[in-house]
């Protein structure tokens, strides 16, 4: 199978990305792309620091963990990453980071519900908390995706999220929604009971941006 170098690009620019825009620091969190063509994933190398990863660093491995591409040991979330993909075919974009506000909820084995139109038309109804595991298991990974379901993002209790995405800009617009609205609902909380989006509006809003929403056509 014919090897990108454009998506290994976008694994270094995705580590550049995150630590500019706050979504993690040092070498943790972990995020992969999946090529729709050949199926490969091309993720990041573990315990590396994003801001010198270089495109020879990335790991690119088939769904089966076996190594196509790379001379590095891949992150060692990447059961996870194969689990994800294999149970979603619209996922072509896993990031795991560990935020301050939606891992807040996850200590607390707590869900983020939909309390802002764009967590409910990007996310879903709400974002559930998985049921823990130890971090590199094949265990995490199916409780990952028991969690995540049909939503693009999911609280992992005592570690951090994992949000999924069709692309890897998706995924990252994703990841900044869901630490803006778990903020929100802890501030909200903090002073009173949030309002929470009723399902029928939820569905309605989805369908506007998946069918009308932006320059159609264009």
């Amino acid at each position: 199978m014919k090897i990108k170098n454009n998506l290994k690009e976008i694994i270094v620019e995705t580590g550049i990305k995150m630590l500019a825009e706050g979504l993690t620091v040092g070498t943790w969190g972990n995020f992969s792309v999946r090529d729709p063509e050949t199926g490969l994933i091309y993720i990041t190398p573990s315990g590396m620091a994003y801001n010198s990863l270089q495109t020879e660093d990335v790991v690119v491995l088939d769904k089966d963990a076996n190594l196509a591409d790379g001379k590095r040991i891949p992150s060692i979330e990447h059961p996870m990453h194969l689990a994800l993909y294999a149970a979603r075919a619209d996922v072509n974009a896993v990031v795991h980071t560990h935020p301050i506000y939606s891992t807040v909820l996850g200590v607390n084995g707590m869900e983020l519900p939909a309390i802002s139109e764009d967590f409910a038309q990007i996310v879903g109804y709400k974002m559930s908390c998985s049921k823990y595991a130890l971090p590199g298991t094949k265990e995490l990974g199916q409780n990952v995706v028991k969690g995540l379901g049909k939503e693009n993002g999911v609280l992992l209790p005592n570690h951090g999220t994992v949000v999924v995405g069709a692309n890897m800009p998706a995924a990252l617009t994703i990841c900044h929604v869901v630490e803006k609205s778990a903020q929100t609902y802890i501030l909200a909380k903090s002073i009173g009971t949030p309002n929470i989006i009723p399902d029928a509006d939820i569905k309605a809003m989805q369908d506007y941006v998946q069918n009308e929403y932006g320059q159609k056509g264009a």
